[in-house]
């Protein structure tokens, strides 16, 4: 009997900072656009490298939102990259840029090519400071969407009010300099889920405007 072949390496999973990197895109095509459009959100500075642009990739540009170079890519173009997005229809160029940036330490994504990938894109749900990222490995991005929409009915816009006002409370609590493990059980108890009900209760009744009560006066 063959032997089982060794399991793939468990992703490691992370939030990553991205704002004021340098982050290069090779393509400017349906594919690449939405790429280009996260990456913004994030506060990447973005290059992107292709022989041509869709209108809003273009409009991108106009904006100076993007830096755009309307030409084929370079091995240069990855110097000061801190990761490399390829989203062109072209298997070759992919390879070339994926042999190229790993080369150089930059971690790279091929779209839609999960093999070549170092990191993958998740299905997110946000909710202000709350993101909950669902990834399938590139198993199959169809059930990431769709554990996506499920969990944006579970976690409605409501959730981006009580993220905000637990992190006003735990500001609070460090300005007051409270003690560690009082800090600790007062987040858990704010964290609860009958805190949320209490939350969304409030603001329903009083307005968004009302501050709500602090549940746990953090620091007494």
């Amino acid at each position: 009997m063959a032997a089982a072949p060794n399991p793939a390496p468990a992703l490691f999973p992370m939030f990553l900072r991205l704002a004021g990197r340098d982050v290069l895109v090779v393509g400017a095509g349906a594919v690449a656009h939405p790429k280009i459009e996260s990456l913004l959100r994030a506060g990447a500075r973005v290059r992107v490298v292709a022989p041509r642009a869709r209108r809003a990739v273009a409009a991108l540009t106009r904006a100076r939102r993007i830096r755009f170079q309307q030409r084929e890519f370079r091995a240069a173009d990855l110097d000061g990259a801190f990761l490399v997005i390829a989203a062109t229809n072209s298997a070759a160029l992919h390879e070339q840029v994926l042999r190229l940036a790993r080369a150089r330490g930059v971690l790279c994504n091929v779209v839609d090519d999960p093999a070549r990938c170092d990191f993958f894109y998740p299905a997110v749900v946000r909710r202000g400071d709350l993101q909950i990222a669902i990834s399938t490995g590139g198993a199959s991005p169809a059930l990431a969407q769709r554990l996506r929409k499920d969990l944006e009915k579970q976690f409605g816009p409501e959730y981006e009010g009580w993220i905000a006002h637990l992190r006003a409370a735990r500001e609070e609590a460090l300005r007051r300099g409270a003690r560690l493990p009082v800090r600790r059980r007062a987040a858990h108890r704010m964290a609860a889920r009958h805190s949320f009900h209490s939350f969304v209760h409030h603001i329903r009744t009083r307005g968004a405007k009302a501050a709500p009560p602090s549940h746990a006066r953090l620091g007494r």
